[in-house]
């Protein structure tokens, strides 16, 4: 059997994932729970990470490498962060070891965009974008990391030049149960990227981002005029969010040479669709897997076989 080389944590705000490596690049096990930072910080970083690596059958002395939250200020460690402009190759060296411990943990850095005007910060992106990255050529590239928090970022010659973040997937889920349109979406049904009100939302935002908040009025509007559904609701109010944030996203990068999706699930083929929509053809890249190369990337420049 293929020995295990290390193990790889994915460590968010709500959610817990890890991933035993094979030497081979192989997954020999998964573990996902909620236990994320907030739950940690009460319950114990170590205790939680020990608890899944007993659940595999993790060696005792198997080094773990980890992204996410672990990190913040108020995890488990700070990493801090490295400023922008920054080369990925540098995140690995930038890793934080997680002191009074019986195995090698290292936590790597998020990176920080000082700029007075446009400051910005990201934990946990930064290592999707690591992962990606290998999908990309030369040029000037512009990264979408959907979100609660959306991370767009501007990637040239393997180095970071700067990056947006959208407070996309917060607003519509505060709008949604704590504006008056929530009456207008209370009892929609799942809709997809191709819903024609979702496709006409994405457009009109992305051409006239300045009337965003008179375009989401017109989500009840249209229910009290037209009769649109609550389902239109939602993909209309969805679609202006998204297509809001892709005007904003567009208007920061300047000329590019092509624009890379990583996501997936349901959000990630709605915003799929919304670029498709607009003519952008996103070369697209797979969350998971995104963060799982990152992470191999890290350790493999850490811990070198």
């Amino acid at each position: 059997m293929t020995a295990a080389y290390y193990a790889a944590v994915d460590w968010g705000t709500t959610s817990f994932r890890l991933w035993i490596i094979a030497e081979d690049g192989t997954v020999l096990a998964e573990r996902r729970s909620g236990e994320g930072m907030t739950t940690a910080a009460k319950t114990g970083f170590p205790a939680v990470l020990e608890a899944h690596l007993a659940a595999v059958a993790a060696p005792a002395h198997l080094p773990v490498i980890i992204c996410g939250m672990a990190g913040a200020k108020q995890g488990w460690v700070e990493a801090g962060y490295l400023d922008t402009p920054a080369a990925l190759s540098t995140i690995a060296a930038g890793a934080v070891a997680v002191p009074d411990v019986d195995r090698d943990i290292r936590i790597l850095p998020g990176l920080a965009q000082r700029d007075l005007q446009h400051p910005d910060v990201m934990r946990g992106e930064e290592t999707q974008l690591l992962g990606a990255a290998g999908n990309l050529g030369d040029g000037r590239h512009l990264v979408c990391m959907p979100g609660t928090h959306s991370k767009w970022v501007r990637l040239e010659g393997g180095k970071v030049t700067g990056f947006s973040t959208f407070m996309t997937g917060e607003l519509f889920d505060v709008i949604s149960k704590h504006s008056i349109l929530s009456h207008s979406v209370a009892d929609a049904q799942v809709f997809s990227g191709e819903h024609p009100a979702f496709l006409a939302a994405v457009a009109a935002a992305c051409a006239n981002p300045a009337l965003a908040t008179n375009l989401m009025f017109g989500v009840r509007a249209g229910q009290l005029l037209h009769g649109a559904t609550a389902t239109d609701a939602k993909a209309t109010l969805s679609g202006t969010l998204i297509g809001l944030e892709i005007a904003g996203a567009l208007a920061a990068a300047g000329a590019v040479d092509s624009v890379c999706l990583v996501a997936s699930g349901s959000l990630g083929a709605l915003y799929r669709a919304a670029l498709a929509s607009l003519d952008l053809s996103p070369r697209i890249v797979d969350a998971d897997e995104a963060v799982r190369a990152g992470l191999s990337t890290a350790a493999q420049a850490i811990w070198p076989l």
